[in-house]
């Protein structure tokens, strides 16, 4: 898959089958647009192209607005929305930055600019509740309008529901806010996870619980940061970690500003490891993906590092049983396919 940042590139496709959209986590109803859109690629000869926005266009409106709150909480970062849209099979993806420039852009100018002149579009499939150009002016009878004006085919896909339930990424994000990973993991059609490179932290959690960990590194953790001010989940969690050994690593973490130890903090997520198996160095530099499979509980702010140290204690041995059950469950499953 080939990632343009903008559409003025020499390797940029010629011609291609677009859609268009913000696909924050790449949900089930992304999924089934995104294998529509393969489909309708393939009968035309076409590359599959998807163009989305960085930052979200409600960023832009609430921050130009100022009213921080409006703006939506992040599912996935950057680069969890490329890895899922790779796996979809999209052959290019084109992010053009939301800008004053482009939230001003009237909707004729977007369609012949961008579609037309930029991206080379030749079908252009959207989701039901499409709406584009400057204050919104543009819609799906806009575009089917001038597609058939200006020779390029537009389709409409309606929503797609799970167990009668319109899978959405608000509908993601509430099971996020809610703590429901089942839900959001069946939203998803995946456990919900976050990639990050490991930095290092503070080195605090090597201070905290000798004893309560068992071991003279004390709660040592791996770091991943999150790149934006609101993620979609928040709290304790129950992970599985991959990318750092043969075999998923069990966990607990937390995602969040941390408030015990930091005033105003940056989003991190913190994992600690139930075992050990690193070297001192742990994993830094290297891509880890963290799945957060069960909310064990909202963060708290500590009166001290021995409150704390004990509050991760029990989340630890929390982690540790819901794994175990976890783990049992899905070596049921396993035989139970064979």
């Amino acid at each position: 898959m080939r990632v343009f940042r903008g559409f003025h590139h020499p390797g940029i496709a010629p011609a291609c089958a677009l859609t268009i959209g913000n696909f924050d986590g790449v949900h089930r109803g992304h999924q089934a647009m995104l294998a529509l859109l393969q489909s309708e690629a393939r009968h035309r000869g076409l590359p599959t192209c998807v163009m989305t926005f960085e930052p979200h266009p409600r960023d832009f409106f609430a921050t130009k607005a100022g009213k921080p709150e409006l703006a939506p909480a992040r599912i996935a970062n950057l680069r969890d929305k490329l890895v899922e849209l790779e796996r979809c099979g999209v052959d290019q993806v084109v992010i053009l930055r939301f800008d004053e420039q482009l939230a001003s852009l009237p909707a004729q100018d977007f369609i012949r600019r961008v579609l037309q002149e930029g991206l080379g579009a030749r079908y252009v499939l959207v989701g039901d509740d499409f709406r584009f150009g400057a204050k919104r002016q543009g819609d799906y009878a806009t575009l089917d309008a001038a597609g058939q004006a200006k020779g390029f085919d537009v389709a409409r896909m309606m929503s797609y529901e799970v167990h009668g339930l319109r899978v959405s990424s608000s509908a993601v994000r509430e099971a996020l806010a809610d703590g429901d990973m089942a839900a959001a993991a069946a939203l998803l059609g995946r456990p919900y996870a976050i990639t990050g490179h490991v930095t290092h932290g503070r080195k605090l959690g090597r201070q905290l619980g000798e004893s309560a960990a068992g071991a003279a590194d004390g709660f040592r953790t791996l770091n991943l940061r999150f790149a934006h001010d609101k993620p979609a989940a928040s709290g304790i969690f129950a992970v599985l970690v991959h990318g750092l050994s043969p075999e998923p690593l069990a966990g607990v973490a937390s995602l969040g500003r941390r408030p015990t130890v930091e005033d105003a903090g940056r989003v991190l997520l913190e994992v600690h490891c139930l075992s050990w198996p690193l070297s001192p160095e742990g994993g830094y530099g290297k891509l880890a993906r963290v799945e957060l499979l069960h909310k064990l509980r909202d963060e708290a702010k500590y009166d001290g590092l021995d409150a704390l140290t004990a509050a991760i204690a029990a989340d630890t041995e929390a982690a540790r049983a819901f794994l175990a059950t976890h783990a049992a469950q899905r070596r049921q499953t396993t035989r139970d396919r064979i």
